[in-house]
């Protein structure tokens, strides 16, 4: 098969690997999609919790849909035929040498586990987010499924009160689906910080109360005047220093800066003299798997409703031969919403 790679020196390219193998307890599933995401770009530049240069060269990808081809003789969960989120490629000495993985889903086939074949203590902890999409599910869009629910499973373990003010740093898709998903759990204040005059629309059409580009608006000044006091919460949906000290003059007293996703950098310089004195600043890098799993009927549900479109999250699609133009329109911030490479199904 063929599969995206990732050199140490940041340079992209598709070579071509065995099919992985599968256990008993698992399905070999053929790629249909697979969205492009921040933690990609971030691996490209070697700059991602727990991925080394030494480990490099990595397969990419982590956002994948496939359809089960074939399936161990301990699976129960899944069938030939079925549509199923997250299969990953491993590591494999065997198989791919000293080739790393950073998930491996940009490559035409991968492996999904069944929870159900394992004891419980052994249980890999994506099997807990590997499920079956819906037959109403467009097979292709269904990997905004992946965001939708690592987003509403971080909100909940956010704990973040509806009836709070909440600013949301970001105009990517992760932002926007904060945004999108809070508005639809009823959050009534939700003001949306974008760096453009496209993007600011975007989060305004997506449930921000209010939004405002960061490049011709002083935050501070507009935050402070609509909540003198300060606000509850600040979410960096982007993930620098540079938000999070702003943050620190936005929050109220025992406020909260909430950080989604993995930094760029292990260390960070904070300035909080213009903090108050009470305040909490909260990572979530990784969702759980669980958790992640655990969010997905609400997800459907509001697909179902027609509270959600996923095509509304996507503006960019490219077969799996153009991957590498993909990543330089997304490295050069030429894509607007979502990009989602397509496989041959």
């Amino acid at each position: 098969m063929k599969t995206l790679v990732v050199n140490s020196d940041g340079q992209l390219v598709v070579i071509e690997v065995p099919v992985p193998k599968y256990n008993s307890k698992q399905a070999l599933v053929k790629t249909i999609s697979c969205g492009i995401c921040g933690t990609d770009a971030t691996i490209i530049k070697s700059e991602f919790k727990g991925f080394p240069r030494e480990k490099y060269p990595l397969m990419l990808g982590h956002e994948g849909v496939g359809r089960v081809v074939e399936i161990g003789s301990e699976v129960t969960s899944f069938k030939v035929g079925d549509i199923v989120l997250l299969p990953f490629n491993d590591e494999d000495e065997e198989q791919y040498g000293s080739l790393g993985s950073a998930w491996g889903a940009f490559s035409e086939y991968g492996v999904i586990n069944d929870k159900s074949a394992y004891q419980e203590d052994d249980i890999p902890e994506a099997a807990y987010a590997q499920q079956v999409v819906p037959v109403d599910i467009d097979p292709v869009d269904a990997t905004i499924l992946i965001t939708l629910r690592e987003v509403y499973s971080t909100i909940r373990y956010f704990d973040i009160n509806k009836d709070d003010s909440i600013v949301v740093f970001g105009s990517g898709p992760v932002a926007v689906t904060f945004i999108k998903l809070m508005s639809l759990m009823g959050f009534q204040s939700i003001i949306g910080i974008a760096r453009s005059e496209e993007k600011q629309n975007i989060l305004l059409e997506n449930g921000a109360n209010a939004a405002f580009n960061c490049r011709e608006t002083d935050i501070k000044n507009e935050i402070r005047t609509l909540y003198p006091n300060g606000v509850k919460y600040v979410l960096d949906a982007v993930g620098t220093a540079e938000i999070i000290n702003q943050a620190m003059e936005l929050i109220e007293d025992r406020g909260e800066i909430l950080c989604y996703g993995v930094p760029k950098y292990n260390q960070m310089q904070l300035d909080w003299s213009k903090a108050p004195y009470n305040w909490k600043l909260n990572f979530q890098q990784m969702p759980s798997k669980l958790e992640e799993g655990e969010s997905y009927g609400q997800i459907l549900s509001w697909i179902r409703e027609g509270k959600i479109n996923l095509k509304d999250f996507v503006s960019n699609y490219f077969t799996f031969e153009n991957i590498l133009d993909a990543f330089e329109e997304y490295t050069n911030h030429r894509i607007l919403k979502k990009a989602i490479i397509t496989y041959p199904f």
